[in-house]
């Protein structure tokens, strides 16, 4: 494998969808883009605003379809592979988007978007550009991992929000005493537990901890700050903070957020899509003043910033080399012309998404959900870093492997060491 480069965010941030302009044709026209997208949370936003630009661009009939997040993962790496990629492909950046480019998938946009470049967040943004040049740009709400919380639970119970982690770990007995499980934890979907691995490792390693991973380094995968993390989650599992069937919940059908809705667990560490989700899902915890949010707790004696913040600042759009001239022109004026429109922000922000632009503060203190949207905001804004959710930074050949040994240290069937060993041994393939 050659030599990895990395954005100019390191190991920055990340997002999934799609609006892909399929060099087959779709449906449409021949030169028509299709677009794939995702279920649920904000992406009926983006099937709406894609129906508009057909709807009022001469010649553009975008064909939409929607997958499921694991489905669409599977889809796309299919897709792209074979040749016969949409021609708007949506990833995560990080190490799947340096593939796309060293195998020549995608293009550079750089000169084509540079208005819309011009409006963004530049720590999100920058997560597209490899080498100075930008190959993706974020498409839709940026998304960090908060803790979620249900007052009423911790009310009942007598503890306040953890700002600690010795504090965490003091509730979890409290919380079980009275009959709630303190973290809920979909172990089914796996990359839930990539939340508490990397939120650890940050706050005790600080940001170089990781970075030396997503560099390619040897052992970097053996750096204390990741050995003792996995310890500490292991920690967690024999404390008794997670539901005990935590490895049957799955996060695509938001059940770990459910749980916590419903006042059978007080806490759930998850992406930011959770609120937008509970809203449109379980619209009464949201609107009683329930939900609470903060984020992840300080540990003490770690190298890391309590500021830090990890997930997926956005979904992000490139364009597939494998399109046609024509559809790769259609794809770079819906980016530079039409994307995050008014009509578009308003909608995201109507459902309790977070667009990736500057100077939205008037515009979310005239939200309702302006409590959760200004708190996302700024932590941000004020992130001394934002580390893209870990299956997304490294390569695609040790997403799979990261993804199992991780859930066997969570079961108690991988010791940290062991797994630092293991992770090691796929560095460089």
């Amino acid at each position: 494998m050659p030599a990895r480069r990395t954005t100019s965010a390191v190991a920055g941030l990340s997002a999934v969808s799609l609006l892909a302009l399929s060099a087959c044709g779709g449906s449409g026209g021949e030169g028509d883009p299709d677009a794939w997208v995702l279920n649920g949370g904000v992406w009926p936003v983006v099937e709406e605003d894609l129906d508009r630009y057909s709807e009022e661009t001469e010649g553009v009939d975008v064909q939409v379809e929607s997958f499921a997040n694991d489905v669409y993962k599977e889809r796309i790496r299919t897709a792209v592979g074979s040749g016969e990629a949409p021609t708007m492909i949506v990833g995560w950046t990080g190490g799947t988007l340096l593939e796309y480019i060293d195998d020549g998938y995608v293009v550079d946009i750089t000169e084509s978007t540079q208005g819309l470049q011009d409006r963004l967040i530049d720590s999100v943004a920058a997560n597209g550009v490899v080498d100075g040049s930008t190959y993706a740009v974020p498409m839709n709400n940026m998304q960090p991992v908060v803790l979620y919380y249900n007052k009423q639970v911790l009310a009942d119970a007598g503890v306040e929000v953890p700002a600690t982690w010795q504090e965490l770990m003091d509730v979890v007995p409290v919380l079980e005493e009275h009959g709630v499980h303190p973290f809920s934890l979909a172990g089914n979907s796996r990359w839930p537990y990539l939340m508490w691995a990397s939120y650890l490792t940050d706050r005790l390693g600080g940001a170089e901890a990781f970075e030396a991973v997503v560099a390619g380094e040897e052992d970097a995968w053996s750096h204390p700050a990741i050995v003792e993390a996995m310890e500490r989650c292991q920690e967690l599992v024999e404390a008794g903070a997670f539901d005990p069937g935590f490895a049957s919940v799955a996060a695509d059908q938001n059940e770990d957020g459910q749980l916590v809705a419903d006042g059978e667990a007080a806490m759930v560490l998850q992406g930011s899509w959770v609120y937008s989700r509970l809203l449109q899902d379980e619209p009464d915890v949201v609107e009683s003043g329930d939900l609470g949010f903060t984020t992840f707790p300080a540990v003490e004696g770690g190298e890391g910033e309590p500021s830090s913040i990890v997930g997926n600042p956005a979904n992000f759009w490139s364009i597939s080399a494998d399109a046609s001239e024509e559809q790769r022109q259609a794809a770079s004026d819906y980016l530079e012309e039409s994307l995050f429109n008014e009509e578009y922000v308003d909608g995201m922000l109507e459902t309790g998404n977070l667009p990736p632009l500057t100077g939205l503060e008037e515009k979310i203190a005239e939200t309702e959900d302006q409590e959760f949207l200004g708190f996302a905001y700024d932590a941000v804004q004020e992130a001394e870093n934002f580390q893209l959710s870990w299956d997304q930074a490294v390569a695609p050949s040790q997403v799979q492997p990261l993804l199992e040994n991780l859930e066997k240290v969570f079961l108690q069937e991988m010791t940290p060491e062991e797994f630092a060993a293991e992770m090691n041994a796929t560095q460089g393939q």
